[in-house]
């Protein structure tokens, strides 16, 4: 049961994408792309500064399409996605204080794509820290609380979360230490995610849901992407050249948070651009080849902007 209802339309559509899609890109498996796309038809539930409710928001169906929408796959710095609601959720409830470092790392997790600020945000969130190996009793009450996003997560009861894991930091060169003992002998421990989970969570931030509807519009804000080509040119590690962005008009309006390393490229965007309806795209790609390829998930994106303008 997810929270989108599936739409013969978009089905139909949906189908022809990934068809396209596994065409112009030889060797790119059917097994290496998950993908979830929603609709918002009107009246638009969605970036109104927080003026549902929760309750009222929830009421509002939303049509979509997924494709392998529940498969657990590792999401790379997608992560901080999660993390970033957890922080909030953490801030609002005085769990945590706040802080001009922390709010520097928040930042910087976010709109830099920063491993360090990510390994900030996991470390207040958990009360915990990487560092040498620990005897088995202090290592049990370690990952207790590194598994509290987790707790957090499953508390909200959504039925497309009941699969994710989050409870790892991103690495340059990988986990060392108690990180590497946590990760597993097999990395069985690593953070994983689906596309589903991933749509669902950015639903809820651009309903104005997640914590509350002014975090929400605070995470919107660091969610925010500038899509001019000079600002791109001055920074090679944006998260728009090579990702959904890369398909859109310049008129466009993108949310958005990427994930890649060498066998992953992701990205989760909401997008809004003049005359068609906003809409909500996840794709998450796994493939050594594909994922350094830049023009995969801007050919994605294209082909659903396409469809857009003539969706009914």
């Amino acid at each position: 049961m997810t929270f989108f209802r599936k739409d013969d339309q978009l089905e139909k559509i949906g189908t022809e994408i990934l068809d396209a899609t596994w065409l112009e890109f030889p060797g790119f498996a059917r097994n290496q792309i998950a993908l979830t796309w929603i609709v918002y038809d009107p009246p638009i539930p969605v970036n109104t500064g927080g003026a549902l409710s929760a309750d009222e928001f929830w009421k509002y169906p939303v049509r979509g399409f997924s494709y392998r929408g529940v498969e657990r796959i590792y999401p790379a710095d997608l992560v901080a996605l999660f993390y970033l609601v957890a922080i909030q959720e953490w801030l609002e409830t005085s769990m945590v204080g706040q802080s001009d470092e922390l709010n520097r790392g928040i930042q910087n997790m976010i709109v830099d794509s920063s491993h360090d600020a990510l390994s900030l945000v996991v470390d207040v969130l958990s009360g915990t820290t990487s560092g040498p190996e620990l005897t088995p009793g202090p290592l049990e009450t370690w990952k207790l609380q590194r598994n509290i996003v987790n707790r957090y997560f499953q508390s909200l009861g959504w039925q497309d979360l009941e699969s994710i894991n989050v409870n790892q930091k991103t690495w340059s060169d990988g986990p060392y230490g108690r990180e590497r003992r946590f990760m597993g002998t097999l990395m069985e421990n690593r953070n994983m995610l689906t596309t589903n989970a991933t749509a669902r969570l950015l639903h809820s931030i651009v309903g104005g849901v997640a914590v509350s509807g002014v975090r929400s519009q605070l995470m919107m804000s660091l969610l925010k992407r500038n899509l001019n080509p000079a600002t791109l040119q001055d920074n090679p590690h944006n998260q728009i050249t090579g990702f959904l962005g890369g398909g859109l008009p310049p008129e466009a309006q993108l949310w958005s948070k990427s994930g890649y390393s060498t066998p992953v490229r992701h990205d989760a965007a909401y997008i809004e651009i003049p005359s068609i309806l906003p809409y909500l795209l996840v794709v998450f790609t796994q493939s050594k080849t594909h994922s350094q390829n830049q023009d995969l998930l801007p050919f994605i994106s294209q082909k659903v902007v396409n469809a857009m303008s003539i969706l009914t």
